[in-house]
């Protein structure tokens, strides 16, 4: 099981927001530490102050060495399908052809209302915005043509530099819709780590795999990752307890409870022990969110995972 790490996007209470400095210094150590996946998630606006997630990828380029660089997720609706395409391709271009365009809907009604776009459109305006990212990443094929979208006579340059585009992977919870439409649109699954267990994670992948086969797609083939696990490494329960129930259930409108059982906090022996059952579920690859200091959560959550194949 390959890992990931979320770049700190995120202001977290009592800390500065990234700099360009603690930002290239976080895609060194990671790379260092052998994570192989660095990813960037998606808002217009957010309750706590919010890096740009495509600029950050960007940034990362020259010192993420052979790592994958994600969106986990980007907004294709909120962005438009046209300028995400343009900037994931020169993204892929400047690193070699190493970047997987994750996309969503988004869960914030707060970035369509930014964008002057109906929430209530959401849905449809993004299975059609996927086609037409599609269509605008691999040249030479039939344009799009949507309610909403359009790509005929529009062709982006200079291309991506991976043969056929960057692939595009859809985020999806697990619901059967959205399983569905994973199996339809997308060229990979991204699950979100704060909304399923192993075990959910295990039924949604199996259930995805019946979809893959009857379309004829060898389920073998189809790629996944577990992405925006929020991870503290601490031996104090106290600390530890009070993260979830103070910061990130108020931030992600859960019950500390459930989170306590899906998220990376808590000493390193029962994180590692939940990393692996996301592995035997199937996972092949775990992005971690560091909470608190980044570096520092990093480092201790590669020595908890250490003994992982």
């Amino acid at each position: 099981m390959d890992l990931g790490a979320h770049l700190p996007l995120l202001g977290w209470p009592g800390e500065e927001p990234p700099t360009l400095a603690s930002l290239t210094g976080f895609v060194r150590r990671a790379t260092e530490l052998g994570f192989t996946w660095l990813s960037a998630n998606d808002h217009i606006v957010y309750g706590r102050p919010w890096l740009d997630g495509p600029t950050a990828l960007a940034v990362a380029v020259a010192d993420s060495g052979t790592a994958t660089l994600a969106t986990s997720i980007s907004l294709p609706v909120v962005r438009g399908p046209g300028p995400l395409a343009k900037a994931m391709a020169a993204i892929d271009r400047l690193s070699g052809g190493r970047v997987v365009i994750g996309v969503g809907p988004g869960s914030s009604e707060r970035d369509y209302e930014a964008m002057g776009i109906a929430w209530s459109e959401r849905w449809p305006r993004f299975e059609e915005a996927v086609q037409a990212m599609h269509a605008l990443l691999r040249p030479g094929g039939e344009p799009f043509i949507g309610r909403f979208y359009s790509t005929e006579g529009i062709e982006l340059l200079p291309a991506a530099a991976r043969p056929g585009g960057p692939p595009i992977w859809i985020g999806s919870w697990g619901s059967e819709a959205g399983v569905r439409r994973v199996a339809r649109l997308a060229d990979g699954w991204l699950a979100s780590g704060y909304n399923a267990t192993p075990s959910m994670f295990a039924d949604a992948r199996a259930r995805l795999h019946a979809l893959l086969a009857e379309a004829g797609t060898d389920p073998s083939t189809f790629p996944n990752a577990v992405v925006s696990i929020f991870t503290h490494v601490t031996e104090d329960r106290a600390e530890a307890d009070a993260l979830l129930a103070d910061v990130l259930a108020p931030m992600l409108h859960r019950d500390p409870s459930d989170l306590h059982e899906r998220l990376f906090v808590g000493p390193a022996g029962e994180i590692a022990a939940k990393a692996a059952a996301f592995r035997d579920a199937g996972a092949e690859r775990i992005a971690i969110w560091p909470v608190g200091d980044p570096v520092e959560q990093l480092e201790r959550f590669a020595a908890a995972v250490a003994e992982l194949d």
